[in-house]
């Protein structure tokens, strides 16, 4: 009789461990879809890397252009002094875009200081971009205290990107042709840094920059990034396949003749 209740007990039990087990898997799933919903973010940010003021009035009329980015190599490209090109490109594009300009400075207090000189030149939505440096790091961390927006730059591996987003950086920006081009795989540190602030829940979106080619920022899409800042002539190529125009040119010349709209 006893050993009929002890079996009788442990087949009860049995049954409410797989309940358990069951609730348990359901609860992870949950955690899971939660997690993954997260991760996501609504669109793509299309960033153009770009000093020519040109090019940032033609595109910005064309594609949903979410701001523009610039660092010192880009600037001295546009054969202009930084007061008066920051303030062209802020004309053209309006306050609501995103503008990140690049500091200089070595040492945390002198990038502080540039900081703030930056932000009064810039106006509107302006992230200050810093390089991910020791005392990068260190000025990253007392400017966010200070309620600047700012972009990590010349990021090259994950953990450099990690470090950046958990100091308190609103973007990390890797360098995928420059990675590629010493065989470091960008791709692979864009898809990386996406996973492990998403698995963070970081506060920190991945900007990525250094483009060559359009496979490349195919891919960087592909592995997730939040955002891309590309070149004039890349985004132009991106917009480009041989098929677009054929279909077109097929579609104007059998509507000839029946399409009478604009008559």
């Amino acid at each position: 009789m006893r050993q009929a209740q002890c079996l009788l007990l442990l087949h009860e039990y049995c049954l409410c461990l797989d309940e358990l087990f069951v609730i348990i898997q359901a609860i992870i799933s949950i955690d899971k879809c939660i997690h993954n919903y997260e991760g996501r973010f609504d669109w793509m940010i299309y960033l153009l890397d770009t000093a020519d003021t040109k090019e940032i009035e033609r595109l910005t009329d064309l594609y949903p252009i979410d701001g523009v980015t610039t660092n010192p190599s880009i600037v001295a490209k546009g054969n202009k002094k930084l007061k008066q090109l920051i303030k062209e490109i802020r004309e053209i594009i309006g306050n609501n875009k995103m503008l990140h300009v690049q500091t200089m400075s070595d040492m945390a207090e002198d990038i502080i200081r540039e900081a703030y000189c930056l932000r009064d030149l810039v106006g509107g939505k302006f992230y200050v971009k810093i390089p991910a440096t020791p005392q990068g790091i260190k000025a990253i961390c007392k400017l966010k205290d200070l309620g600047f927006n700012i972009t990590a730059t010349a990021i090259f591996t994950q953990q450099q990107g990690l470090i950046a987003a958990k100091a308190g950086a609103d973007y990390v920006a890797p360098y995928v042709n420059r990675l590629d081009n010493i065989s470091s795989h960008g791709i692979d540190v864009v898809s990386d840094l996406v996973k492990v602030i998403n698995y963070y829940n970081l506060d920190s979106k991945v900007l990525a920059a250094s483009f060559k080619n359009v496979d490349q920022v195919y891919r960087v899409s592909n592995a997730g990034a939040h955002c891309a800042t590309i070149s004039p002539e890349l985004f132009d190529q991106l917009m480009y396949h041989p098929l677009i125009e054929q279909s077109i040119e097929s579609f104007k010349c059998d509507g000839e003749g029946f399409y009478d709209i604009l008559d």
